[in-house]
């Protein structure tokens, strides 16, 4: 097998990683699909892997013992899935599955913490990345206490949009839980964005048109956790 060169890695974790520990995570990357709802993380399921995505989109969803589900997170090739394992512990209660198809380097849990607890620029890296993330889910606690369905559906398309570019293959049935609301009600909003030539809806699929114009609907609920990944992570490689 060739050995993936950092400059050809998508992943902006694994490019921004100094030479030296991409270079000590090159014997244990793995490249592989990932197809529309394959599992990365299970729910109360210990990981055996990492997942550094390259393409495609995950989505981290936490649901109640009434199987009640919401999305609470995204995952695409700005960062990882399975990130708990970082605050030593085995386990997370939320599910991080394939919501767009796309593909990875995964990395066996015990090497990647080896590697994170050895090289300490590396785990602030990745700590940074994990308090982006907890931004990202506070921000969306705040979309969902103070925005409409509206706004909050042209935040999330850009978010979606960040990770996946014009074409998002998104049925209704995700963005309802996205957004926690009826499939019907995600319907009606579609149809209100599609008036204003953002976006060109049809069935399981979306077409971003106009991204200037969501960021003008979503208004205040989407680009502080934006800034806040590009403070901490940015893109530049590190030597």
């Amino acid at each position: 097998m060739v050995s993936p060169q950092q400059t050809d890695i998508r992943n902006r974790l694994l490019r921004v990683v100094a030479q030296d520990t991409f270079a000590k995570l090159i014997p244990h990357l793995e490249f592989v699909e990932l197809p529309v709802k394959h599992v990365l993380v299970e729910a109360d399921v210990a990981n055996s892997h990492v997942y550094f995505l390259e393409g495609g989109l995950a989505s981290v969803v936490a649901s109640t013992v009434d199987d009640e589900a919401v999305e609470v997170g995204h995952v695409g090739h700005e960062g990882l899935a399975g990130q708990h394992v970082l605050m030593m512990t085995q386990q997370t209660p939320t599910k991080t599955f394939m919501q767009a198809a796309g593909s990875a380097y995964q990395v066996p849990v015990s090497a990647f913490l080896a590697l994170a607890t050895a090289d300490l620029p590396f785990q602030h890296l990745l700590l940074r990345y994990v308090h982006s993330c907890g931004i990202q889910l506070a921000h969306s606690a705040l979309a969902n206490a103070r925005y409409n369905v509206y706004e909050r559906l042209a935040r999330w398309l850009l978010m979606c949009h960040d990770r996946l570019g014009d074409e998002l293959p998104l049925t209704h049935e995700f963005l309802s839980i996205m957004l926690g609301v009826r499939r019907s009600g995600v319907t009606d909003q579609l149809h209100l964005l599609e008036g204003t030539q953002a976006i060109k809806a049809r069935r399981g699929h979306i077409t971003v048109r106009d991204r200037s114009r969501l960021e003008e609907i979503a208004s205040g609920c989407y680009g502080v956790p934006e800034r806040e990944y590009e403070r901490l992570v940015g893109t530049t490689i590190r030597q």
